[in-house]
């Protein structure tokens, strides 16, 4: 799979847990539960990436206690890259 950037993103309703935020990731004509992205993520890790302000990161599989999500790599400049993409 080509890499593809995330320009959105689809939260979850009323989430109240930091790691429990996202549903799904999209851009473009295209739109991926958090489940697929995950699994796209752990079978190629350079599947996804975000853009901002001309600097992109790529887009990783991080555990918290024992459920997987998804969040950028430390990029030193956005704490929350795919927090705050608007919404798809």
């Amino acid at each position: 799979m080509a890499p593809r950037q995330i320009t959105c993103i689809t939260k979850v309703p009323n989430h109240h847990d930091s790691h429990r935020r996202i549903e799904a990731v999209g851009g473009g004509d295209w739109q991926h539960s958090e489940e697929t992205a995950i699994a796209n993520v752990k079978s190629d890790p350079t599947a996804y990436f975000v853009s901002e302000q001309g600097k992109s990161v790529l887009v990783k599989v991080q555990n918290h206690d024992g459920r997987d999500y998804l969040k950028t790599e430390n990029d030193r400049f956005l704490p929350d890259n795919l927090l705050s993409l608007p919404e798809c």
